[in-house]
């Protein structure tokens, strides 16, 4: 070993230089990879932004959400509180990984049945329809009336939160069920909002976003694998789907769905591939041209990052980032309520729990 070199791993699963920082790092990545852990880490949230939402410093608390972010690009604008840069653009992530996550399993999973599949689907039709109807039956013909939507949504990220939580107790299967039921439930409520809440609908930004898949599905077909055009055909899409009226999120879970699923290496051809490719580098190491040297590692990158799909890179590339970044703070702009007893026993507040408590497990 060269002065000044870090020492190499020697173990069956190493070979990699071992660095101060490695060190230092290894009781935080043995946090997060506890699968539980985002799970506490959440419920860590919302109670915090709870109890800070019904404290003196609520108001405080509250003006943080409304600090605002501008982007301007000649006459173009965005100007969103840190409220929406949250629910409008890092739930898109979080989306697009649920997204991810559920077509991996229609792909290859549990959901690949089409009787399995339509479960979920009309479990949360289901679960949309029921909690509206008992919340009308409260409330025909009052003041709130209007209001059925609101027990008709579930929300997804404290859904996964809740499943991290109980970790490997709930059986995979069970898991993607519920990933399933939720998200479908939870586009539908957003479908609902935009069509029957919105007032403002642009048709030609959804023209756009249409014309943005149509793109990201030929680049599919042709076989482009790199993430970064993809990011930039996304971000135009997220960005119609923002001035369409209908909430981004949708944009996420159908960038996911529209994910590569399939490695152009396959697993069982993949050590002949390997085996070929380190014969080359090996060569041009006896050779004297680097640029051939340089053209063999750069084969061998690209063997070793096509031996997993796109879908599989993205899923666990972002899921450390969703479950303990995208989430906590989710919880922590969302879930300050203030909780004001009086108001409890008014008859929204009784129609609302009655399509939540009732309408959704009797719907499902």
């Amino acid at each position: 070993m060269k002065e000044g070199e870090p020492p190499i791993d020697s173990s069956p699963t190493g070979g990699m230089p071992k660095t101060p920082i490695g060190r230092w790092a290894q009781p935080f990545v043995r946090f997060f990879q506890i699968q539980s852990a985002s799970g506490f880490l959440l419920l860590a949230c919302t109670a915090v932004a709870l109890l800070l939402a019904n404290s003196p410093w609520s108001a405080s608390f509250a003006e943080i959400w409304q600090i605002r972010f501008r982007i301007a690009v000649g006459d173009f604008e965005l100007n969103k509180p840190l409220l929406l840069c949250i629910n409008d653009g890092l739930m898109t992530v979080f989306f697009f990984v649920v997204g991810l996550e559920i077509k991996r399993e229609f792909v290859m999973g549990e959901l690949r049945d089409p009787r399995k599949a339509a479960l979920p689907i009309v479990a949360a039709l289901g679960g949309m329809i029921v909690p509206a109807s008992i919340y009308l039956l409260f409330q025909s013909g009052q003041p709130g009336q209007s209001g059925w939507g609101i027990p008709v949504a579930t929300d997804i990220a404290f859904v996964a939160g809740f499943l991290a939580l109980l970790g490997s107790r709930v059986p995979p299967s069970l898991k993607i069920m519920l990933m399933s039921l939720a998200i479908a439930d939870d586009i539908g409520a957003i479908l609902l909002i935009a069509f029957f809440y919105s007032t403002e609908i642009s048709f030609v930004a959804l023209g756009f976003a249409a014309a943005g898949f149509g793109v990201t599905y030929i680049f599919n077909r042709i076989g482009i694998r790199l993430v970064s055009i993809y990011f930039v055909v996304g971000s135009g899409i997220w960005l119609a789907f923002l001035k369409s009226g209908v909430h981004p999120t949708v944009a996420g879970v159908l960038l996911g769905f529209l994910t590569p699923s399939r490695a152009w290496v396959g697993t069982p051809g993949f050590p002949n591939v390997l085996t070929k490719m380190l014969e080359r580098l090996v060569k041009s190491s006896d050779e004297s041209t680097q640029k051939q040297r340089h053209r063999a590692l750069s084969r061998l990158a690209t063997t070793a990052r096509e031996g997993t799909s796109p879908l599989e890179r993205l899923e666990f590339g972002l899921h450390p980032w969703v479950a303990f970044l995208i989430m906590p703070l989710f919880a922590l702009a969302n879930s300050g309520v203030s909780i004001e007893v009086a108001r409890l026993g008014s008859p929204v507040a009784i129609a609302v729990a009655a399509g939540l408590v009732l309408g959704k497990p009797i719907g499902i």
